[in-house]
């Protein structure tokens, strides 16, 4: 089967691997599309050190039952499906709790690093366990559910998120990640959404997408004017979804005293953090980190059109076109957000 191989660090090839063998309780799924991530893109200069060539890599994907393990059931050939991108244990204390995105023995589909290697969807062929399965809504299709990935990581974060109904929120950031985030603030009722970005661009997409009011960052009132919607409070939550530390001090000043501040951004390993305003004014601080079982709902939410995903794919493509999207992506072309490879 043809792949399309991180050969060496910012060098692609297809080539020619050979089709997986099934474990027991795999399925060989038949890739029908698969999602350029930006974390794909972040590792392949090495800077990660999460994508060691060689390495297929490639985690949101999408497509058909191709054939199926001995001990699988419930499955049949030719059921559409998508995956989750963490293949987890199911066995440890986390698995046990519903945790699986912290699953101490947590794997993830295209990565190889220092302690494991799992080749990934830019491939013809994936096998992966059952456990991660999860079936498509009739109506939905293939490069649709390829997105729902990404929308599992905005709905975990809304979700670890205390929200009132009627609460005013914040998102700081609005790529990809941060207007699906606003898209879930929307579906969870919140009576404002107020995004921040440096791109006007997307600012606009926030607008479209539910944001009740946009603000460029950069502005020092910025948390002054937020304060000025809120009855001089200040948001009751905010999303900050970069993970710089200018972006975390703006999502800690813009939220009211006893407010919770949701990291989801991770761009830098270590931020500074304004302590003393974080503990006077008694915040707390939420880490979210990928999914942990939203992918049903938020396949729902992309079928009844509740979720918008297409407004975010840029092209589509044939998986032999690979190594040029990747670059494009890579040189951060403008307006390019999310590129779909097709085997």
């Amino acid at each position: 089967m043809k792949a399309l191989v991180l050969k060496e660090y910012r060098r692609f090839a297809i080539e020619d691997i050979a089709i997986p063998d099934l474990q027991p309780d795999e399925v060989l799924i038949r890739v029908r599309a698969c999602g350029i991530c930006g974390s794909d893109v972040h590792g392949m200069d090495g800077s990660s050190g999460r994508r060691i060539p060689p390495i297929v890599m490639g985690h949101e994907a999408a497509g058909e039952i191709a054939k199926i393990g001995s001990a699988v059931t419930g499955w049949e050939i030719g059921d559409r499906v998508t995956l989750d991108s963490t293949i987890y244990c199911g066995e440890c204390w986390y698995c046990r709790r519903g945790q699986v995105n912290l699953c101490e023995n947590r794997r993830v589909l295209g990565v190889s690093c220092a302690e494991y290697r799992r080749h990934g969807a830019f491939t013809e062929f994936v096998a992966v366990p059952q456990r991660i399965l999860y079936r498509l809504p009739d109506n939905l299709s293939f490069e649709q559910a390829a997105m729902v990935e990404a929308v599992s990581v905005a709905a975990h974060a809304v979700k670890r998120t205390p929200l009132e109904k009627g609460a005013s929120t914040v998102v700081v950031g609005t790529g990809m990640i941060g207007l699906l985030v606003v898209q879930m603030l929307r579906v969870a009722g919140c009576k404002q959404i107020i995004a921040i970005d440096l791109d006007e661009s997307r600012l606009a997409l926030a607008a479209k997408f539910g944001a009740t009011q946009t603000f460029k960052a950069g502005n020092s009132d910025v948390p002054e004017k937020i304060r000025a919607l809120t009855d001089g409070r200040g948001a009751d939550a905010a999303f900050e979804v970069v993970g710089l530390p200018q972006t975390v001090k703006t999502a800690i000043d813009c939220v009211r005293k006893s407010g919770s501040v949701t990291l989801v951004g991770n761009l830098k390993p270590q931020v500074d953090l304004p302590l003393q305003s974080v503990v006077t004014r008694e915040l707390s601080l939420i880490g979210t980190c990928a999914s942990a079982g939203e992918y049903p709902a938020c396949l729902d939410l992309i079928a009844g059109g509740k979720i918008n995903v297409t407004e975010f794919i840029s092209a589509t493509a044939p998986l032999e076109e690979g190594p040029q999207w990747f670059e494009r992506l890579y040189a951060g072309e403008n307006g390019l957000m999310k590129v779909l490879l097709k085997p």
